[in-house]
């Protein structure tokens, strides 16, 4: 799309207004002027997604499982299982922008697939056909989620019991983080949280330590990336790749003695 494109994401992102009385419209708002240049802006944007994908991957096999990508948008995610996606029994993107579904859709069509759903519905609610999932994926969806802790308990109720979830997302920390994670400035922390919100993006620093409390970690980085047309290179915005575990009966009691 070049630069008309990303001009013209630049301007929802920046100048346009959000107008919608619930969550649902605004979304769509937000996102049906820029459906189409979202994939190549995003694509420099937000880095980590096909590292994330690989690693939940490469960690346990996936043959005949359900894995939902919440706030899975446009469906670019897809292309991240390569050929794997033809072993796993089903998977849902999940959204609340119908005009990204719109594109999930049409770039299912295209590619064939006939494993996958769409569904243009909440991540805090969605209940898919089979009840119960292997896996669950947020790829810079729950800084956009207002109920993001609902979100979360919600990944975790409709996990089966040793399914994994799998989240990349921006996030600042808390002012005195858990030892062993990254701290940032006051400067940072607050320009980050005011300069996203303007968009109904909430960089949290409660994400990363309710994902710890809630699952059994797996993998947890933290990172830095540019964003595309910000006129300073080395003030770069953090986040993270997080891999956990819903904890079964037997780890909980292990934990516990």
């Amino acid at each position: 799309m070049g630069i008309l494109g990303d001009l013209r994401v630049l301007y929802h992102m920046v100048i346009c207004p959000i107008r919608g009385q619930n969550h649902a419209e605004r979304m769509n708002h937000f996102y049906s002027g820029q459906a189409a240049d979202y994939d190549d802006f995003r694509r420099r944007l937000l880095r980590g997604r096909e590292e994330l994908w690989q690693k939940m991957l490469e960690s346990e096999p996936f043959t005949n499982t359900v894995w939902m990508d919440m706030g899975g948008g446009t469906g670019s995610n897809l292309h991240f299982f390569g050929d794997a996606i033809d072993q796993l029994n089903k998977v849902y993107v999940v959204d609340l922008a119908g005009s990204l579904l719109e594109v999930a859709d049409r770039r299912i069509h295209e590619s064939g697939w006939k494993n996958i759903e769409t569904a243009e519905a909440d991540a805090t609610t969605f209940i898919p056909t089979e009840g119960s999932v292997d896996a669950v994926t947020f790829s810079y969806s729950l800084t956009m989620i207002p109920d993001w802790f609902a979100a979360i308990d919600h990944a975790w109720n409709v996990l089966k019991p040793g399914g994994r979830i799998g989240v990349v997302d921006f996030y600042v920390s808390r002012k005195y983080p858990v030892s062993g994670h990254v701290k940032h400035s006051w400067l940072k922390r607050m320009f980050w949280t005011n300069w996203f919100a303007y968009d109904n993006v909430f960089p949290s620093p409660d994400h990363v330590p309710y994902l710890h409390r809630k699952f059994e970690p797996i993998l947890f980085e933290e990172r830095l990336t540019r964003i595309p047309w910000f006129p300073n290179p080395f003030f770069k915005m953090p986040y993270y790749l997080f891999i956990g575990r819903k904890k079964t009966a037997a780890t909980e009691t292990t934990a516990t003695t």
